[in-house]
C-alpha cells in the first residue's frame, strides 16, 4: 500500500465518522476482517484480545509490537476498507515506546488506532497528564510518517477498570477527555460505561465525540447513537462467538456425531474467494 492510498483511506476513515454513529464490527485476523468488510462495514477495527487468543497469547498487553504489527499488515491487506488497529497502551510506557508503534502500525497499512490509558498488566491508569503525553508522541509520530489524517481514539479505563469513587468517575472521564483532546486525540473510548444516562451527560460536555464498547447486554445502537455516542465497536465479543461455535460444534461432532451446529456456515468457496484478488 502507498502512503497515498492510505491518506486516501485515512480521510475516507474520517469521513466515515461524521454521520450520527459509526459501527464498527472488530475483526481479529485477515479472515475476519474480510468477512466483516463483506457484511458491509465502512471499516475494520481490530480486537487485541481476538488477535492475541488467535496467536496463543492472553489479551492484557502481552503482545509484542512486533506481532500486533504483523497481524494489522495481513487484515489491511485482506480488505479494501480502512482499518483502524487496537494497539493496546503502545508496548511501553514511555512516549518514545508509543511513537515506534504508531510509526509501525502506519507503515502495516492502518488508517486509525487505538490507545490505552492502563498501565500494562495492572488496572492502575497513567496519570492524564502522561497520558496526554503518550497520545501527543502518538499523534506526532503520524504526522512524521506521512499520515497526519491518522484518526486517534484515545480509551480511557476509568470505568472498566472501576477506578476511583463511582461518583468520581465521570468527572476524572472529563477531564481525561479535555486533556486527551489537546494532545491530539479524535474521539475518546469509554469501554465498561454503557448507562445511558452517564453516556448522555458525557457526551453532551465532552470535547470530542464519545466512542462506546457494545455488545450483549448493552442498550442497542440506536439508543447510544440517542444519547450521543458517535462510535460503537463490540470488542472481542464477535471472536468469542466464533470460538464458542468452534466448540459447540466440536462438542456435537465428538459425542453426538452429527453436523447441526455447522449447517449454516458460509462455504468453501465463498470464503476462498475472499482471497482471490
Amino acid at each position: 500500500m502507498t502512503l497515498e492510498s492510505l491518506r486516501d483511506k485515512a480521510k475516507a476513515f474520517r469521513v466515515a465518522h461524521q454521520g450520527t454513529v459509526l459501527v464498527l464490527p472488530n475483526a481479529w485476523d485477515a479472515v475476519s476482517a474480510a468477512i466483516v468488510e463483506r457484511a458491509g462495514a465502512p471499516a475494520i477495527a481490530t480486537t487485541s484480545g481476538g488477535v492475541s487468543w488467535a496467536l496463543g497469547h492472553g489479551d492484557g498487553q502481552r503482545l509484542t509490537r512486533a506481532d500486533m504489527v504483523a497481524a494489522v499488515r495481513r487484515i489491511a491487506a485482506a480488505v479494501t476498507v480502512p482499518v483502524t488497529a487496537d494497539i493496546e497502551g503502545g508496548y511501553g510506557p514511555a512516549p518514545a515506546d508509543v511513537a515506534a508503534t504508531v510509526s509501525a502500525i502506519v507503515e502495516a497499512g492502518a488508517a486509525g488506532v487505538n490507545l490505552e490509558d492502563s498501565i500494562a498488566g495492572t488496572v492502575t491508569l497513567f496519570d492524564a497528564q502522561a497520558q496526554a503525553e503518550r497520545l501527543r508522541a502518538a499523534r506526532d509520530a503520524a504526522e512524521a510518517a506521512g499520515l497526519p489524517e491518522l484518526v486517534i481514539n484515545a480509551r480511557t479505563d476509568v470505568y472498566l477498570f472501576g477506578v476511583g469513587a463511582p461518583e468520581g468517575r465521570l468527572d476524572d472521564v472529563l477531564a481525561r477527555a479535555t486533556a486527551y483532546a489537546a494532545a491530539g486525540a479524535d474521539y475518546l473510548f469509554v469501554p465498561g460505561l454503557v448507562d445511558l444516562d452517564v453516556l448522555r451527560r458525557l457526551t453532551a460536555a465532552a470535547p470530542i465525540p464519545i466512542a462506546a464498547m457494545a455488545g450483549p447486554g448493552a442498550p442497542p445502537v440506536a439508543e447510544l447513537a440517542a444519547v450521543g455516542v458517535r462510535r460503537v465497536t463490540v470488542g472481542t465479543a464477535i471472536a468469542q462467538a466464533a470460538y464458542t461455535l468452534a466448540e459447540r460444534a466440536a462438542v456435537e461432532l465428538l459425542t453426538k456425531g452429527t453436523y447441526t451446529e455447522l449447517e449454516q456456515s458460509l462455504d468453501f468457496g465463498t470464503l476462498n474467494a475472499l482471497f482471490g484478488r
